[in-house]
């Protein structure tokens, strides 16, 4: 136990300087029922008021180890056309922490009768914050000039999307950030060689239904991400869905240095509520020392009693 301790204090360092160097968005197991934090052409698609809840506990059993909790509510105007969101992510690993506060809004075309496609604008702010107690007032860290120039403090972002969809298959393409932040400051000190910044950020996300029989539907969806300064990492889906009522199924994820497969569970609990469970297991040299990645999901839509959804929605 003592050497996981030492490891996972040693791992968290390294990964907060990594991520100082080229912070990136949260990543989630159940991308697919929360599209409105990476893209917000998303807004209004459901076709109702719809609000979800997610938490992620990553790195089970390292110290100081990844926790995301994430909250969205999105809903299109009267004439449908119009969309608007409002979604707020709390991020935090080791002694760092980031808040995201974002409003959404999207606005369709018609295609033809079945196609339906949304752009989408995202504006907001980022708060980024490191420990005052516990590690800014360490003296090893006060005299590093990389952590010199800090400040707590909100900065402002936007974000831009497109979504093309059918009841039974989308693909969409956002970027979510599109302004580079610096949140220390050190690129204005000549003597600090590394910034903390906040890079742009491209994802493409795509899924489809396939329909086994009466009862059963097949949903494979993918997502690839390509951040600059970052590595390449997609994920890639199946679920079976049974009754319109309980989906199954597994997924893998390539990162360089972070690579998973995993499980998910969900269960339409009543045509307003749904609840959903993943299961991260991780591939790579970070087994040994984790037990993995969990992740609790609760939708709650609301309908008007005078009005019914025109079709199930799978995405």
């Amino acid at each position: 136990m003592k050497k996981i301790n030492i490891f996972s204090i040693a791992l968290v360092f390294i990964c907060s300087s990594a991520q100082l160097l080229a912070q990136q968005l949260p990543q989630f197991s159940q991308y697919m029922f929360n599209t409105i934090s990476i893209n917000p052409a998303y807004a209004g698609s459901r076709e109702t008021i719809s609000v979800v809840g997610l938490h992620r506990s990553q790195w089970v059993g390292l110290a100081g180890a990844p926790t995301t909790s994430t909250v969205s509510v999105h809903a299109p105007l009267k004439n449908e056309k119009i969309g608007l969101g409002l979604s707020i992510i709390n991020d935090e690993l080791g002694y760092e922490n980031f808040v995201y506060a974002y409003g959404d809004f999207s606005y369709t075309i018609e295609l033809s009768e079945k196609t339906k496609l949304a752009f989408g604008l995202k504006a907001g702010f980022t708060h980024y914050n490191l420990d005052q107690e516990g590690f800014l007032d360490d003296p090893t860290v006060a005299i590093d000039p990389f952590f010199s120039n800090f400040t707590n403090r909100w900065n402002p972002n936007v974000g831009v999307g497109a979504y093309l969809h059918q009841n039974k298959w989308y693909v969409g393409l956002s970027a979510p950030r599109i302004l580079n932040t610096d949140y220390n400051e050190s690129a204005l000190d000549p003597e600090v060689d590394y910034i903390a910044l906040e890079r742009v950020g491209y994802y493409l996300t795509a899924g489809y239904v396939f329909e086994l029989n009466e009862s059963t539907k097949l949903k494979p969806s993918a997502l690839v991400k390509l951040t600059n300064g970052a590595p390449v990492s997609f994920d890639l889906s199946a679920h079976l869905l049974f009754d319109e009522k309980f989906w199954i199924g597994g997924s893998y994820r390539y990162n360089r240095d972070t690579s998973t497969i995993g499980a998910l569970a969900d269960f339409q609990v009543s045509p307003q509520m749904r609840i959903g469970y993943a299961y991260e297991h991780y591939i790579t040299d970070l087994r040994p020392y984790t037990g993995g990645t969990h992740e609790i999901l609760l939708m709650f839509e609301v309908f008007k009693p005078t009005k019914r959804v025109k079709s199930p929605r799978y995405f």
